[in-house]
């Protein structure tokens, strides 16, 4: 079996020009992405395809191997087509020329997962994200079959949730792929069809002339080099003064800079969950100061908060009073309809509002704020859906927890 890696490398960019030749800790952006991509096992042969001399001399510096390809080519899967007709092999990889840090394994199983399964004439990598993160239209989603073939990609976020049950899964795409020969025919013999011209997105060009996609599940990947930002992290990560966060809720907060309201929850967040009862049958919760210190220090910023829950007694009313928090929605109340009226209540807008919650029915509140946050011993479901998962248990002093990240961001 003959494998090629094919790195097609693009002089020209908006924000970054140059950006093949960009210098990462002594060596230029598309030589480290050539010797990652050597170290694949599975790789018998790596080659740049570039419209560009001085590229090719920058590789050739290297002493690795370029092709100079047509300045026709309106992409780099046509540069890999171009390619592809001078070097005859079995498999052919395509990795971005901006992923220095790029993951010699993830190369070699998208070559294993094609060699697994005959049927299949491409694979490509993807990797789980968030119910919030799956919003981006900037990070393509796929939906799979069980077996793992890709059954479409979008920039939506798909699937679509329809009843809020949160029995959604969502995967981010990885722009890498391993392609036969049949594949690459395809793009050299179609013209872009429907959904590739709706979605901007070539890939479905192959869906749409039934080439099955396999698709192969990753650790979250290091960053490419998309704008300055990256290419400073990038550097950095390099050098060992950083590392590539494989775990994105334990690793990387969001922005909380604009965050105007916190909606939270109550039993299992501002509480323990247990439910007390009086000698009478009057209902009693625990709450903890720590989270009653954290709304008041809230108070001294722009920052609301408000409550919902699905449960109203006169403890719970007491400790609203206590603490001064005048928007909430208690009693048997639908938690979208809840956060959508405190949300026009508060005046912000839903990217500026963070929900809090623990447990299933939490997550139409999810859907309504621009990030959702979730505790410790938050259901496995919740957890897969939040963008951030805090270290402290419901009712432990989780909503300081996350008092303290937002006060950090707002003070910067």
């Amino acid at each position: 079996m003959n494998t090629i890696a094919i790195i097609p490398a693009r002089y020209s960019s908006t924000r970054l020009p140059g950006k093949p030749l960009l210098d990462i800790c002594g060596k230029p952006m598309i030589q480290r992405v050539y010797e990652a991509v050597r170290k694949a096992a599975m790789v018998d042969t790596v080659i740049v395809a570039t419209d560009d001399e001085r590229i090719v001399q920058a590789v050739q510096a290297f002493r690795g191997n370029v092709l100079l390809t047509s300045p026709q080519c309106a992409s780099g899967t046509d540069r890999l087509v171009e390619v592809a007709r001078k070097e005859k092999a079995d498999i052919y990889i395509n990795v971005q020329g901006d992923e220095p840090l790029v993951r010699p394994s993830d190369v070699d199983n998208l070559i294993q997962a094609l060699l697994d399964n005959p049927q299949v004439a491409a694979a490509t990598p993807c990797y789980p994200v968030t119910f919030s993160q799956a919003a981006d239209p900037n990070l393509v989603k796929i939906v799979r079959n069980d077996n793992g073939t890709a059954l479409y990609f979008s920039r939506a976020r798909i699937p679509y949730d329809r009843d809020g049950e949160g029995t959604g899964l969502y995967w981010g795409h990885a722009g890498m792929y391993a392609y036969r020969k049949q594949a690459l025919d395809i793009f050299a013999t179609y013209s872009p069809g429907m959904l590739e011209r709706t979605e901007k997105l070539e890939q479905l060009r192959l869906l749409e002339h039934d080439c099955s996609i396999q698709t192969v599940e990753i650790e979250p990947s290091a960053p490419g080099v998309d704008t300055p930002e990256d290419l400073e992290r990038v550097r950095a990560i390099v050098a060992g003064k950083a590392m590539p966060a494989t775990d994105t809720k334990a690793s990387n907060v969001p922005d909380l800079s604009k965050i105007r309201l916190i909606i939270t929850d109550v039993d299992g967040v501002l509480t323990d969950g247990g439910l007390y009862y009086g000698p009478d049958g009057e209902c009693l919760k625990r709450f903890n100061a720590l989270d009653g210190l954290g709304m008041m220090l809230l108070k001294k910023t722009a920052i609301k908060v408000a409550v919902l829950s699905g449960r109203d007694c006169p403890a719970l009313r007491r400790r609203l009073q206590d603490l001064g928090i005048d928007m909430y929605r208690l009693g048997k109340v639908e938690k979208r309809a809840g956060c959508e009226s405190l949300l026009q209540e508060a005046g912000v807008r839903p990217d500026e509002a963070v929900f809090i919650g623990d447990d299933l029915p939490d997550l139409d509140g999810f859907a309504c704020c621009g990030l959702g946050v979730t505790v410790a011993n938050a259901h496995d479901k919740v957890k897969a859906a939040a963008d951030i998962v805090l270290k402290t248990q419901g009712g432990q002093g989780a909503f300081r927890e996350l008092t303290d990240m937002l006060l950090a961001q707002y003070q910067e």
